[in-house]
């Protein structure tokens, strides 16, 4: 009763399931939009560690940048595993690669989060006083906060880009760890921003303003590590699918149902959808009619029905019963309250 038929030479693909024209595309996009954000963010930390100097705000936006490489690896890591085909010890597949991506970001976030904050409060205990001098370059010499401002210019404006081309890609795919680096992406304009307005505040003599920013980042970095740890860690326990961004419970859910509902030897349908990664895992439970007993070609028709709805229902299972499950509660009653 599961599983999609083998189908073979398509490299666009999440195990055995083969992805749809449209999606195939946007898989295509991601990867390369993936590896030019690594490429690029690889650029940024260098950039930024050759202009840090005493700055405490340039550091953690360099620690920032640094752990900015782990989501794009992660995402060409999880997508290069999913696309093995199902064995003998992994019978569902490798689609819980992208689940272990989105929980190692997020654990990287988190814990290096907490150390900046650390570091940065320490700071401003102690009242330190970054310095930061002058530089000579190309014949003049200048304040080296203009560099580190620039540096920040650098660093802010193509995160940003590169994150409102990648949110729709990321609901196209139903790729989380995708949703999480174009998130974080999104928000490092005021990464940039609070270390520029660090720099130039110990540029006018405002000591405590470079910690300050620091601080702020560092809050922000702990903010993305514990949304994306909380999600990353509900998934993996079989937590019912959701949306691409965790906001609501996927409506996938209630479809599968109301499909089911619609067969005329059907008189109630409950499911379990559990979220693999990029597709779906289906259990269905269905209730016949009275003294209908559902014939294997009926339940075949059932079980490609639920499979022509999406490209996400991976694996499905429609199973009859004489009572529905009481612990799946009915999608209809939640929608009512």
């Amino acid at each position: 009763m599961s599983g999609p038929g083998e189908q073979t030479g398509s490299r666009h693909r999440f195990g055995h399931t083969e992805l749809p024209p449209r999606q195939a595309a946007a898989l295509r996009r991601a990867e390369r939009l993936e590896v030019v954000t690594f490429l690029y963010m690889t650029t940024c930390v260098a950039v930024v560690f050759a202009t840090a100097g005493g700055s405490q705000a340039m550091k953690t936006a360099w620690i920032e940048d640094s752990l900015a490489l782990i989501p794009p690896l992660a995402f060409l890591v999880a997508v290069r595993v999913g696309r093995r085909r199902p064995s003998a010890d992994h019978p569902y597949g490798y689609h819980r690669a992208t689940g272990i991506g989105h929980l190692t970001a997020a654990v990287a976030l988190l814990a290096v989060g907490l150390l900046l904050i650390e570091d940065s409060a320490m700071g401003l205990l102690r009242a330190e006083h970054p310095p930061i001098g002058t530089v000579h370059l190309l014949g003049q010499t200048f304040w080296s906060g203009w560099l580190m401002v620039a540096a920040m210019v650098y660093t802010g404006i193509g995160p940003f880009v590169l994150a409102q081309l990648k949110l729709p890609l990321a609901e196209e795919l139903h790729d989380k760890v995708l949703y999480a680096d174009a998130d974080m992406q999104k928000a490092d304009w005021m990464t940039a921003a609070g270390t520029i307005a660090g720099v130039l505040g110990i540029g006018v003599g405002w000591w405590w303003a470079d910690s300050t920013a620091a601080l702020l980042i560092s809050l922000s970095i702990v903010r993305d590590g514990w949304s994306n740890l909380r999600h990353a860690s509900t998934a993996l326990m079989d937590e019912r699918a959701r949306t691409y961004d965790d906001e609501h419970p996927h409506p996938l859910t209630q479809d599968v149902d109301e499909a089911l509902r619609r067969l005329p030897w059907v008189v109630d349908s409950r499911s379990r959808v559990r979220d693999q990664g990029h597709v779906f895992h289906v259990e269905a439970f269905v209730r016949p009619a009275e003294g209908q007993a559902p014939t294997l070609d009926q339940l075949e028709e059932a079980v490609d029905l639920l499979r022509d709805l999406d490209w996400k229902l991976h694996d499905v299972v429609v199973m009859p019963v004489r009572d529905l499950p009481d612990t799946i509660p009915d999608p209809r009653a939640e929608g009512a309250r």
